[in-house]
């Protein structure tokens, strides 16, 4: 395969009872029908809160295995619960292995390898890195026997969270600490990578969009495909809009596209949830 084209989506949030929510993923649909990408990734959020609602994850399920092409996902914090940090309180509703089996149960696998157009892409739960169940070191055993059979292929990184806000060393705040990958895992994960030719980390969960560069790594920030979050509650840090993100791979190069499509809708969370703007 000498292209291969991937489409994006994330922190879709669906569950039954917020129609607006259903009615935009049915606009990413119809997208995803007139592009027919090779795959569909969507980087975690799936569901609107698994964690107290089971039936959003199947829901989610439900609307992800009636899209036109083939689709690979990622657990997000309100799919499986949010990582422990090094500052700040312990979160309200925290990762576990139990609510990991009930995702993998319903959605299927929460990390991936393949490789295609000369590329190696790899997925990993982010949600599960700093909380001591015996996954998180599972994961990283494989993530590193993954990296040591990539034989020089550039790779593409996809994970909820992302890895940070402008460069490894950033500070990690309580305002901050649930928003990227937390310390000491970041780190660790970042030294793991520095060993391949990481070309691309992809995450979500900011509900922005952003792409930048820092070295030869390009971040890119897939806007939630649900719903904007209002300034009180998240400070603007890119762009504060619903979409998805397209990407085309060849070898040794790659092309990124950020797409808001036709019939998408800004739903702003207070307006969703009928409070006060």
């Amino acid at each position: 395969m000498s292209e291969f084209r991937l489409t994006q989506i994330s922190d879709t949030h669906l569950t039954r009872r917020l129609q607006k929510l259903t009615d935009n993923f049915h606009a990413v649909s119809a997208h995803i029908d007139a592009t027919r990408p090779d795959l569909v990734v969507n980087s975690g959020d799936l569901a609107f809160d698994a964690p107290t609602s089971r039936d959003d994850l199947v829901f989610a399920k439900e609307l992800h295995d009636a899209l036109p092409a083939p689709c690979r996902h990622l657990p997000g914090n309100h799919d499986i619960g949010d990582n422990p940090t090094a500052v700040g309180p312990a979160p309200k509703q925290p990762a576990t292995e139990q609510e990991r089996q009930n995702y993998l149960a319903v959605i299927g696998e929460d990390r991936w390898r393949f490789d295609a157009a000369g590329w190696c892409f790899i997925g990993l739960n982010s949600l599960i890195m700093n909380t001591g169940i015996s996954s998180e070191a599972e994961q990283f055993d494989w993530l590193a026997s993954e990296l040591a059979g990539v034989n020089g292929k550039p790779v593409a990184l996809f994970l909820h969270k992302p890895l940070f806000l402008d460069t490894p060393d950033d500070p990690e705040t309580e305002a901050t600490a649930i928003r990227y990958v937390p310390q000491p895992r970041r780190k660790h994960l970042i030294e793991m990578f520095a060993a391949v030719d990481l070309r691309l980390v992809a995450s979500g969960h900011v509900h922005q969009r952003r792409d930048f560069s820092f070295g030869r790594t390009r971040h890119v920030w897939a806007p939630s495909a649900g719903f904007v979050l209002p300034h009180e509650k998240q400070e603007v840090i890119g762009i504060k809009e619903v979409g998805l993100v397209e990407y085309r791979f060849a070898p040794d190069r790659f092309e990124v596209r950020h797409v808001r499509p036709p019939g998408l809708t800004d739903i702003w969370l207070n307006e969703l949830l009928g409070k006060p703007a």
